[in-house]
């Protein structure tokens, strides 16, 4: 990657300068030293690794990180869409009440047609993951507030992109499904929490204990104070993302691998 070059130059001299004999210290070996830190830090409380980087070295470390995930599983990748759909569908499933029999991405149909293993009447569902998940599954709900253009010759400061807010280690997802006795008002500081109207039911995003505001991404949920956005809205924005995924050309068509920054809705040109 480009800007690993570029962040990690003066820090690669310092460890070339102290190493003796015949060792062949690469860039990359440099860059891995770094990620140790953190591993060893989460495994071991401590690591020595830590302290012979700058302030500025490990601010470029979090931006690497932001471009790698980006152009790996983001909106920068051809496929950012298609591996997180099978989640969303499953979502939507769930939200709808019923199994699934014919999905379009990777779904364990065995599994997602049986309500003794894909229940659909809970009123809580858990599932667990490898956390390196959630950003497709952003993705592929279509959150392109995150879609950050990240340039590899320094770093933009000014991002909503930043890999270790969205999914840190342990990171979470939360998805509620709100149901108020009549439409709430968009408007939290006014007087009336409630406005004329039958019962509504809303979905709330919250990820890392954060509202991610579904209007910021989707127009047609509206710009709420609140982050919500109305079901009946919500589950016709998203039977949309489930068509722009193009699971099976994102996964098995013949396209060109383009360079990095040419691909930026997590599908691939056609």
């Amino acid at each position: 990657m480009d800007w690993v070059g570029v962040y990690l130059h003066d820090a690669h001299q310092r460890f070339r300068s102290n190493i003796t004999g015949d060792l062949d210290w690469t860039l990359s070996d440099t860059y891995n030293a770094q990620a140790l830190c953190s591993y060893e830090t989460v495994s071991l409380g401590f690591s020595h690794w830590c302290g012979l980087f700058t302030y500025e070295e490990w601010q470029g470390f979090e931006y690497a990180l932001d471009i790698t995930f980006q152009a790996g599983t983001g909106f920068a990748s051809p496929v950012g869409r298609a591996i997180g759909i099978g989640y969303v569908e499953e979502v939507l499933a769930r939200m709808q009440h019923h199994v699934l029999t014919s999905p379009s991405a990777q779904i364990n149909v065995t599994l997602d047609n049986n309500t003794v293993t894909f229940p659909i009447d809970q009123a809580l569902n858990l599932d667990f993951s490898h956390d390196a998940g959630i950003l497709s599954i952003l993705v592929a709900f279509g959150l392109r507030q995150f879609n950050d253009k990240l340039p590899t010759t320094h770093i933009k400061h000014d991002r909503e992109f930043i890999l270790s807010h969205l999914q840190p280690f342990a990171g979470r997802l939360n998805i509620e499904v709100i149901r108020a006795p009549a439409p709430v008002n968009p408007k939290r500081n006014q007087d009336d929490i409630y406005l004329d109207g039958k019962p509504t039911s809303y979905v709330h995003f919250i990820l890392n204990q954060r509202t991610i505001p579904l209007g910021k991404s989707h127009a047609e949920c509206g710009q709420r104070d609140d982050g919500w956005c109305e079901m009946e809205t919500f589950l016709k924005v998203m039977q949309k993302q489930i068509e722009l995924a193009d699971y099976d050309f994102a996964c098995f068509g013949e396209y060109e691998n383009l360079p990095y920054g040419e691909v930026t809705d997590g599908r691939p040109l056609k």
